[in-house]
C-alpha cells in the first residue's frame, strides 16, 4: 500500500509535559512508530495561552510532525491521540507530493525551540521628535 506523507499538528498539555520538548517528542514520535509511521521531520512549534479552555486547560503546547505512514493507519493514530491524556487536541493532513519536499524543508530549517513565554523586557527608548518652527504647518 501507498505511504503518503502527513503533517500532524499536535496540541499537549503543558502540564504533563513539564515544558520540555523531548517529553513532548517522545510522546509524539511513540505514537506514531507504534503503528509503523516514519518520521521525516518534527519541531517544537510553540506554547502559548489557548483563546478557549480544551478539556480545562487554558494553556498548551503545539508540536508539528511530518511522517510517512500507510492511510489506514490514520485511524489507528489519531484513535490513540484520543485516548492519550497528554494530547488536548490533533490535526493530520495529507501534504500533496509536490509540496512535501518544500514543507519539510522548511520545518527542518527552524530547529531552535521557542523560547519560555514570560514578562517580556523591553529597552526603553526615547523618541526624539524634532520641534517644529513656528512658521511650519504640521501634516
Amino acid at each position: 500500500m501507498a505511504r503518503n506523507v502527513y503533517e500532524g499538528m499536535f496540541l499537549l498539555d503543558s502540564g504533563k509535559v513539564a515544558g520540555e520538548w523531548t517529553n513532548a517528542q517522545k510522546l509524539v514520535h511513540g505514537i506514531l512508530e507504534r503503528h509503523q509511521a516514519e518520521i521525516i521531520a518534527s519541531r517544537p512549534w510553540d506554547e502559548r495561552r489557548l483563546a478557549y479552555a480544551i478539556k480545562g486547560h487554558k494553556k498548551g503546547m503545539y508540536f508539528l510532525t511530518y511522517f510517512r505512514a500507510e492511510g489506514p493507519k490514520l485511524t489507528q493514530i489519531e484513535g490513540d491521540c484520543r485516548i492519550n491524556e497528554s494530547i488536548l487536541r490533533q490535526l493530520v493532513l495529507k501534504v500533496h507530493p509536490k509540496l512535501a519536499d518544500q514543507l519539510v524543508a522548511q520545518a527542518m530549517a527552524v530547529q531552535e525551540p521557542p523560547k519560555a513565554t514570560g514578562p517580556v523586557e523591553r529597552e526603553r527608548t526615547e523618541e526624539v521628535i524634532p520641534e517644529l518652527e513656528e512658521g511650519e504647518a504640521e501634516a
